[in-house]
């Protein structure tokens, strides 16, 4: 090959594309916005584990509940934190007490000193909701006076609500979950935790799926304007270039507009990167500075772009014959063949098929073979639809005038109606498969909580130090609270330290008490010994008639001044235990409050347990509202029947962003194609016109071109998404069921991309169609 050949065929071709007036301009522009889509979410995509990466990092960073049982000694350098997190509306606001205790206790990140009592510093994005409308009822709960507010590096999103205030008389409650005393942040045992084998598959393929619509729509808009391109090549060969010097100067006008594309592509991705600092999607914003793609994939997008454009062009110009006097392309064209067609999905399935059956106990998936095996399944989807949309429109009969002329364009150029729905066939088979994988192991991390959410909807735990009666009082005073049940809960010892035997006990009135057992009778008074309950041995040993115990036992050094003793009554009557709200069957004692000792009031918390009515706008905040007045440590918890982890939930999170941007640009990419096409037909549209061909025969043909492809590539896609989605099921040993809901959904708002293209695409058609169309220079 001769280097210097080829730089000089490819300058000219940029030339060309530059210097070739208002038809080549349109072109390169056409190619350098579709390339610039391309690229930017590809850079997007590339900075995502980044954003994410740094998001972990800041948390880590602000770290400062660990949950120790070690309590720190009082110092200079010491702070105590308080656990006051709620909720609002659904949404998560994280919040912490703070309160010195020396000179040199650190601060938070984020904070420049340190909120005083009655103080608060808060994120900006809460700054912003207690000052509107919508926070009137988040206001009464966080009454202080905001004096600042949290910097970036404090914060792990744009849209945060999170706020520090000054607290005061935190010592005494000091218990390393809910108050712990610090004289650092940052986390001091990073988790090194193995992430689970079938997380990793679901991240490889949600990132695979993404990606391939994104280099599918790449590789069709480096061949906009194909037709008019090869017609100005034709000029070229009229003036003595051979063939071959033709397409390297056909392939200099692509790499032009792909280089375009790369500069439109960096400002689309600085644009994008703003517009996602004011965004929250699912829970989940970040800050413009997270949204950095390595240094490395950003170098591969730069290089492999302009390649692909060179190389699909390459490619496309393969089978044109470009002459003297004109491209060869009325002859017949020799039918596409199939069997190397077959090839790719074939082995992308002998790619996936050593992994069958391995589940999440057989070791990591391989990482190469699973990213291999799926890209050639997609891709296989590119190769066959061609082959599908020629076959079908040859046996396509007669019809309509609208139908005839859509059928005869399609048999003309079955290949580029193939092109424009390559990305969106691409993009739907990929969801299908990932709704299969993730409908299918959604129940390995989705859990049952057991909670009764027919007795209760809402819990709250209240601190010691708060008497529970005056806790009842307010919450059923609190609108929208149908029932308070509430108890106080603790443990008794048969030592007060370094107990061997212990046992719960639970106080309440007879009412609540029979929330958790069934009674024989009950008054004021009574003391009872629970039978019947799930995990308990030692209730029976302790509940001996004058035998003392203990309540409040330390499992650490003696305590003698938190000792408080309690006999076992010679009246002790037998319960046996039920379900309580929970959904358990607790063991232990039960005693009514005036049976429990003065001294003992302190060793025991409160728990209330809330049925409410659904129906009061806002009641979950209004318990939230009533359990900040009732104390900053109360912990109100809304009650579910079920829960799912983490970790998946925001992967399935990070799929459906990912693919909302994805439709967005698989629809601009449908946009500008349909464009394109109807541009280089404005003579003939209007020409049909003159001749008496009414618009909205020539109206419907363009949506008859439209829909036959698509409804073949919908097709296909479903085909190759079941298949792929069944692989994947077997590969983590899950027994493959089809939920057909998802399909058709999937199905559907493919579909409905395409007729809103279309619908968008009809006002350009009209003005196209006008006689001045066939003026010519």
């Amino acid at each position: 090959m001769n280097v210097r050949q080829w730089s000089r065929d490819l300058a000219m071709g940029a030339k060309f594309a530059f210097t070739g007036g208002r038809e080549g301009w349109t072109r390169v522009l056409l190619t350098a916005v579709g390339v610039g889509l391309g690229v930017a979410l590809l850079l997007l995509t590339t900075a995502i584990p980044n954003a994410l990466s740094v998001r972990h990092d800041r948390e880590s960073a602000r770290t400062d509940i660990t949950y120790s049982s070690a309590q720190k000694p009082k110092a200079d350098n010491t702070l105590l934190v308080a656990n006051v997190d709620t909720t609002f509306r659904e949404q998560d606001v994280r919040g912490r007490e703070l309160e010195p205790e020396g000179a040199r206790a650190p601060l938070p990140p984020g904070l420049g000193k340190f909120p005083a009592k009655g103080e608060m510093v808060v994120s900006p994005a809460l700054k912003k909701l207690l000052a509107s409308d919508d926070g009137k009822l988040l206001r009464e709960r966080l009454p202080d006076r905001i004096v600042s507010t949290i910097a970036e590096r404090g914060l792990i999103g744009s849209a945060e609500l999170a706020f520090y205030r000054g607290g005061e008389g935190l010592a005494p409650q000091v218990d390393g979950a809910r108050v712990a005393r610090i004289d650092r942040f940052g986390d001091p045992h990073p988790s090194s935790e193995r992430m689970d084998p079938v997380m990793i598959l679901l991240i490889l393929v949600v990132f695979v799926v993404l990606l391939m619509p994104v280099g599918v729509f790449i590789a069709a808009a480096v061949r906009f304007g194909g037709e008019r391109r090869d017609r100005r090549l034709a000029a070229l060969r009229l003036i003595g270039s051979d063939s071959r010097m033709t397409r390297r100067i056909a392939a200099g006008e692509a790499l032009s507009g792909a280089l375009l594309g790369l500069v439109f592509g960096t400002g689309f991705f600085l644009v994008g990167r703003q517009i996602a600092g004011s965004l929250e999607i699912l829970d989940v914003s970040v800050f413009p500075s997270y949204m950095n793609p390595s240094p490395a994939l950003a170098a591969l997008v730069a290089v492999a772009v302009p390649a692909a454009a060179v190389l699909v062009t390459l490619f496309a110009l393969r089978g044109v014959v470009i002459e003297p006097l004109g491209v060869v392309r009325t002859a017949r064209p020799a039918r596409r063949r199939l069997w190397w067609r077959l090839l790719l999905p074939l082995g992308g399935l002998a790619m996936l098929y050593p992994m069958l059956g391995k589940g999440r106990n057989n070791g990591d998936f391989n990482q190469y073979m699973v990213t291999g095996g799926v890209v050639l399944l997609l891709v296989g989807i590119t190769a066959l639809l061609p082959w599908i949309v020629e076959a079908v429109v040859a046996r396509l009969g007669s019809g309509g005038v609208a139908w005839q002329l859509a059928v005869r364009r399609l048999q003309l150029s079955s290949g580029t109606a193939a092109r424009m729905v390559n990305g969106i066939a691409v993009a739907v088979a990929g969801a299908i498969a990932l709704q299969m994988l993730f409908a299918g192991v959604q129940g390995d991390y989705t859990k049952q909580t057991g909670k009764d959410v027919s007795r209760a909807q809402m819990q709250v735990r209240v601190p010691r130090e708060v008497p529970l009666a005056s806790a009842v009082r307010k919450f059923s005073e609190t609108k929208g609270v149908r029932h308070v049940s509430a108890f106080s809960e603790g443990y008794l010892g048969d030592r007060p330290d370094g107990p061997e035997l212990t046992a719960s006990v639970t106080v309440g009135d007879c009412a609540s008490l029979r929330e958790v057992a069934s009674l024989p009778s009950c008054r004021d008074g009574d003391v009872f010994a629970l039978r019947g309950a799930e995990y308990d041995t030692d209730t029976p040993k302790l509940a001996k008639l004058g035998r003392t115990l203990y309540f409040d036992p330390t499992y650490d050094a003696p305590q003698k001044a938190k000792e408080v003793a309690w006999t076992v009554p010679r009246d002790l009557k037998q319960a046996q235990s039920r379900e309580d709200p929970t959904g358990m069957r607790r063991g232990g004692f039960l005693i009514t409050p005036s049976a429990l000792p003065a001294k003992a009031a302190q060793t025991v918390s409160g728990q209330i347990y809330l049925k409410l009515d659904e129906s009061v706008p806002d009641v979950r905040d209004l318990v939230r509202n009533t359990a900040a007045s009732v104390s900053p440590l109360a912990d109100p918890m809304v009650w579910a029947a079920s829960e799912q982890s983490r970790r998946f939930t925001s992967i399935r999170t990070g799929l459906f962003v990912g693919a909302t941007c994805v439709l967005i640009l698989i629809g601009a990419s449908l946009l500008v194609s349909q464009l394109e096409q109807l541009r280089e037909r404005k003579k003939l549209l209007s020409s049909l016109v003159a001749f008496g061909t009414r618009r909205r025969t020539l109206s419907l043909s363009v949506l008859w071109q439209t829909a036959i492809p698509i409804s073949l590539g919908l097709a296909l896609a479903s085909i190759v998404g079941l298949t792929l989605g069944a692989v994947l099921l077997k590969m983590t040993a899950t027994p493959v069921s089809v939920d057909w809901a998802s399909v058709l959904a999937m199905t559907g708002i493919g579909a409905g991309v395409v007729v809103l293209v279309t619908a968008l695409s009809l006002p350009p058609l009209i003005r196209l169609m006008r006689p001045d169309g066939l003026r010519t220079e």
